[in-house]
């Protein structure tokens, strides 16, 4: 059962399970993570989507913005903070259609996903940790 009952959770929920979900990430990912700021809206801006040639904004769950840990360095600092977005309505009605997880689970999905972006995980590899994430 969701611990939101019945009721969709708002954006500042969203935010606190993808808080909650990285908190509970393992000690050197979190300190990996460094100052990766999350923020949760509505959709995605129009610019995002045209840039990113999206059509429906029902599309985008989530994003990943700034430079991948792979690619930082020394001498090549990223300037701006990296930033994690999670889009509400989109992640509601991606769990509405599927039906087969809760609300949390879906954020913590979306959410884990857009941070392996930043640890410069292939989709492969992510797929392969969130699906051992999710025997434990």
């Amino acid at each position: 059962m969701s611990a939101f009952g019945k009721t969709a959770p708002s954006v500042e929920d969203m935010l606190a399970c993808a808080d909650e979900t990285f908190a509970q990430l393992p000690d050197f990912m979190r300190q990996a993570a460094g100052d990766v700021r999350i923020v949760v809206m509505e959709f995605a801006e129009d610019e995002l989507l045209d840039s990113l040639e999206i059509d429906d904004p029902l599309e985008l769950t989530g994003l990943y913005t700034g430079v991948p840990l792979t690619i930082e360095s020394v001498t090549q600092p990223a300037l701006d903070r990296p930033l994690i977005y999670l889009f509400r309505l989109p992640i509601l009605f991606e769990w509405a259609q599927r039906g087969d997880v809760s609300i949390e689970e879906l954020v913590r999905h979306v959410f884990i996903h857009e941070l392996g972006h930043h640890f410069g995980w292939s989709d492969a590899e992510m797929d392969a940790k969130l699906d051992e994430a999710e025997e434990d």
